[in-house]
């Protein structure tokens, strides 16, 4: 998953969960919080009574717990983080020891959240037994309750070794970050009928395979409705419309600290100019020296002594 450049067009039940507290309802600005943990039965709840789920991007402890406040039940520890960051020009350049400290950090941030770690570019590609370890440490070392791998149909054999080995596997189809480069850019996939067909039969192939749920990126309404039609798994959208069980986007995007946002992640808060205001007020005080009253004192008796010449201040050498 990842923002995309303008004009691209592309990015990346009736009862409540038990987990989740929406009493005060989807538009309330007041924080719900999660309850207690979410799981993938949580989740298979909730596409069961209908309630679509909020997903999110997350890439630290402190801002985890402020969504896990909010009431968000899925984060995504997206390679994003590469760019967001770590200020690289794309999601490739993801390391893999440092997403899963990332991974890590977001569940200890927002326990009760379900983590999704993103296997960055190479760890799961060379080999099986290479996707198997690497899906292996997201989850003992990073904490994920659940991996995400950007997939084609070539990959069906990768997701049911993984799957047979208990790594719970989301299967990311149709446009793929990490394969821009084979395109010249980013995408958008299934605009043609072909191709749709083709990102059906991906989804049942990883359904199949063991994948807990489907991420489908830059695709027509239509195409993500056929997949979510598809499969008896969640289906998350991003850029694919409001038929998905879910949806996510980048954090960054939504809280207008990225320099463009795709059409589907518009701002929702100027955070980003709020923190140029915050940080321009702070320089203003520092320049005045208008710090305002200073918190620590002496011990009685002692600044009067500092006051007076020590023993080294006597002129001898």
């Amino acid at each position: 998953m990842d923002s995309f450049p303008p004009d691209s067009g592309v990015d990346c039940g009736p009862m409540a969960s038990p987990s989740i507290d929406t009493s005060k309802g989807s538009d309330s600005s007041e924080a719900t919080g999660l309850r207690k943990p979410v799981t993938i039965r949580t989740l298979r709840r909730m596409v069961d009574s209908g309630e679509a789920f909020p997903c999110l991007t997350a890439y630290d402890a402190l801002t985890a717990g402020w969504l896990q406040q909010a009431g968000i039940p899925v984060l995504l520890v997206g390679d994003t983080a590469a760019e967001v960051i770590l200020g690289l020009p794309a999601t490739i350049h993801a390391p893999l020891d440092f997403m899963i400290t990332l991974t890590a950090a977001v569940k200890r941030g927002a326990p009760n959240c379900w983590v999704i770690g993103d296997m960055p570019f190479l760890s799961y590609q060379v080999s099986e037994a290479e996707a198997i370890r690497n899906g292996g440490r997201f989850l003992v070392e990073g904490r994920a309750d659940a991996v995400k791998l950007e997939v084609d149909a070539a990959f069906v054999p990768v997701v049911t070794r993984m799957a047979q080995a208990g790594i719970p596997v989301i299967a990311h189809i149709g446009s793929r970050p990490q394969h821009v480069g084979r395109h010249g850019g980013y995408y958008s996939d299934g605009r043609r009928a072909d191709d749709a067909y083709r990102l059906i039969d991906e989804a049942r192939a990883f359904e199949e395979a063991g994948a807990v749920m489907i991420l489908v990126e830059a695709v027509p309404e239509e195409v993500a409705a056929a997949i979510v039609d598809a499969v008896d798994v969640p289906v998350i959208g991003c850029g694919a419309g409001a038929s998905c069980h879910g949806q996510i986007v980048v954090t960054h995007d939504l809280t207008g600290m990225t320099e463009w946002q795709p059409p589907f992640a518009q701002p929702i808060e100027a955070v980003g100019e709020s923190l140029v205001r915050v940080a321009g007020v702070w320089a203003d005080r520092v320049r005045r020296r208008a710090h305002g009253e200073h918190p620590y004192r002496m011990i009685e008796g002692e600044s009067e002594r500092l006051a007076q010449p020590s023993d080294s201040d006597d002129g001898t050498s």
